[in-house]
């Protein structure tokens, strides 16, 4: 399900649909100590992510994502990145570190998020989970595979 692209959620019609998704996606998110969770890490194939961020030097920020797409990056920053579908592997990525987002909300709204440091980050790796991507893949071909024995340990132990 993580390497599939997800469709669209198809405006209005499927508006009722995403609500409930999205109460579910942050009750998952919480529970699982996550900043965000795209709707396909819950074994949903539709576009859909949610975001929040706690506050801690001023506002925080929860968002909900319907269609997303990046319509701008720029600059560069490397940071270290965790996901719920791998506990406990945080690796340091590189991405934009400003983004232009065009999305949908909750209730069908057009809306254009412009954003940079972690959010921008968080809004990336979300919207590569709804294209079929995850963060592994943004690692260089070398770093991948010196990665993978770990992953197949991590693999053996999220199975038991």
């Amino acid at each position: 399900m993580l390497t599939r692209k997800t469709r669209p959620v198809l405006l209005p019609s499927e508006r009722e649909l995403v609500g409930e998704l999205v109460r579910n996606l942050f009750a998952a998110m919480e529970a699982f100590g996550g900043v965000g969770l795209a709707a396909n890490q819950a074994g949903v194939p539709l576009r859909v992510a949610v975001i929040r961020i706690p506050p801690k030097e001023g506002p925080g920020v929860q968002l909900v994502l319907v269609n997303p797409e990046i319509i701008s990056g720029e600059g560069s920053q490397t940071g270290e990145e965790g996901c719920l579908s791998f506990p406990g592997l945080f690796l340091k990525i590189k991405r934009f570190n400003k983004v232009k987002v065009r999305s949908f909300n909750e209730r069908g709204l057009p809306v254009e998020i412009n954003a940079d440091g972690f959010l921008a980050r968080a809004l990336q790796h979300e919207i590569d989970h709804l294209d079929g991507k995850v963060f592994t893949q943004r690692l260089s071909l070398l770093a991948r595979l010196r990665l993978k024995p770990r992953l197949a340990r991590l693999k053996k132990e999220w199975l038991r």
